[in-house]
């Protein structure tokens, strides 16, 4: 069986290792003693593996881990961090806010009421009595509200003069406005 410089180059790992047929090995001997480049393969191959099998080729020296890090921190380039650059990150973050809600506000041409407190009364009669308190945001067509407070303070007065000092219809009692 005669083998040609390719076949040895693949087959030369398993060479080593002793894990090729009987035939091929006694063909790669003979290729071998007469091959002065697969001679060199082989030879450097074997290097490799006994180096790579030598357990003193992955122990690094001590304080070679120390020296390292000192060498690429002294390296690298200084980080920048300033008081400015971090207000100006800080103002650019605010304007892009502001221009998202502005724009957001815009659009939608009526600003969205999020609490049944906050809606404005439709068709509350003008003269229909409703009873308030200091410090509250509401009226009320009842004196027996759950939600009315202050009670000792309470006073009587027209819806319409109810909603001209800012007060909106308790959503209890005066769902049938809202």
């Amino acid at each position: 069986m005669v083998v040609s410089c390719e076949q040895v180059w693949r087959e030369i790992s398993n060479y080593l290792e002793d894990d090729v047929d009987p035939l091929l090995r006694e063909a790669m001997e003979i290729h071998i003693r007469g091959c002065k480049h697969c001679t060199a393969v082989l030879d450097g191959t074997r290097n490799v593996v006994h180096l790579y099998g030598d357990e003193r080729m992955i122990d690094v020296p001590v304080g070679y881990s120390q020296r390292l890090q000192r060498r690429l921190e002294e390296s690298m380039p200084r980080p920048r961090r300033t008081f400015l650059g971090w207000m100006v990150a800080a103002a650019a973050t605010v304007l892009v806010a502001g221009t998202y809600e502005l724009a957001r506000s815009s659009v939608s041409g009526e600003a969205e009421l999020r609490s049944p407190h906050a809606q404005p009364a439709k068709g509350v009669p003008p003269g229909l009595l409703v009873v308030v308190s200091p410090g509250g945001k509401l009226f009320h067509s009842k004196v027996g509200c759950p939600l009315l407070h202050d009670r000792a303070h309470m006073r009587t007065i027209a819806a319409r003069e109810a909603e001209n000092e800012g007060y909106t219809p308790c959503d209890r009692c005066m769902k049938q406005y809202l």
